[in-house]
């Protein structure tokens, strides 16, 4: 718990990365040296123990230099540094996207229409990804008078703000890795026709694929919001505080109305962000779009750009400049 248990979840996930990277990059060496070009020839003109060795160390630094410059741009930047650097490979692909989009329009593949119709759908989407990762569920807290040497303090009411999307983009990332593990075990067997088979059904554009993807965005949603938000400490600060959430009695209630409100926002949050991951690369095999915009990409793209403004705000309003955010709750009956 607290900064220690912070620093040594960062040092098993560096563990977990150097491991992970060592294995795809071993499975990525066999998948290289599988190929063979029209004439038969081999692509990896020497293949064996040293080109194995090669592509293990050279894949496994370049990954750890990456991990490294994100906690750089972490401690001394704003926002998460992974997450800019991810978010800075996607917008990279746009202007080549639109580009090819804007090929076919002239090509006479695509009309006027359905380019207007992708554009709308691609606003639409942004502007609900938006609402959802600003909502907030605002539990109401009344703090009665308290008295603090010779000052008192007058009683207020405030609210407790719970995100209706706690865990970010942190659980697309997860769920994106796990579906990669798949296709890192089939790189291992790369003249097995059964790992072959098996590894098309975990395609991007295959549907079990899609399912199990958006199954294990929700788990991690929820997974994640379990390890940032503690409902007991929530209510013992507001205990100590002599706060109160009106209805609600303090103590172990308080926590468990807490827990019970954030797992009821978090599911229509968790299934609309699995629901937005998915439902582009079905659509976007579906019909053939040229520009194509991954619903995963798009969750990063608006998430990174979100935390980014929000933290600049934060850093504006700590020295006194006026926000340029404007606030956005969800309102609901209480649980």
């Amino acid at each position: 718990e607290g900064e220690e248990g912070r620093r040594k979840i960062t040092q098993y996930t560096r563990y977990g990365t150097v491991l992970i990277s060592v294995m795809q990059a071993f499975g990525t060496s066999l998948w290289l040296e599988s190929l063979t070009t029209a004439s038969g020839a081999t692509v990896v003109p020497n293949p064996g123990a040293g080109f194995k060795l090669l592509t293990m160390i050279t894949l496994t630094c370049g990954t750890i230099f990456i991990m490294w410059l994100g906690e750089q741009i972490t401690a001394r930047g704003i926002g998460n540094g992974i997450s800019l650097i991810i978010f800075i490979g996607v917008i990279a692909r746009l202007p080549g996207a639109v580009l090819g989009e804007a090929q076919q329009f002239l090509a006479g593949y695509r009309n006027l229409l359905s380019e207007l119709l992708i554009l709308a759908v691609i606003f639409v989407v942004v502007a609900a990804i938006v609402l959802v990762t600003r909502s907030q569920r605002k539990i109401p807290v009344h703090y009665g008078q308290k008295i603090y040497g010779r000052r008192m303090r007058r009683s207020f009411r405030t609210h407790l703000p719970l995100s209706v999307n706690t865990a970010g983009i942190i659980p697309i990332i997860f769920a994106q890795s796990i579906m990669f593990a798949p296709s890192t075990v089939t790189t291992f067997f790369p003249n097995s026709e059964v790992m072959q088979e098996f590894a098309g059904y975990f395609q991007p554009n295959a549907l079990l694929y899609n399912i199990v993807y958006g199954l294990m965005i929700v788990f991690f949603a929820y997974f994640y919001t379990a390890i940032a938000v503690n409902p007991v400490d929530m209510a013992d600060r507001i205990a100590r505080e002599d706060g109160k959430i009106p209805g609600v009695r303090p103590g172990k209630k308080t926590s468990e109305y807490i827990d019970r409100v954030l797992t009821r926002i978090t599911l229509p949050g968790a299934i609309f962000f699995a629901l937005i991951a998915v439902t582009p690369t079905l659509m976007a095999s579906s019909f053939h779009v040229a520009f194509y915009f991954g619903g995963t990409g798009l969750l990063i793209v608006v998430g990174v750009a979100l935390d980014t403004l929000q933290q600049i705000e934060a850093h504006l309003l700590e020295r006194h400049y006026e926000g340029f955010m404007k606030k956005v709750k969800l309102k609901g009956r209480r649980a």
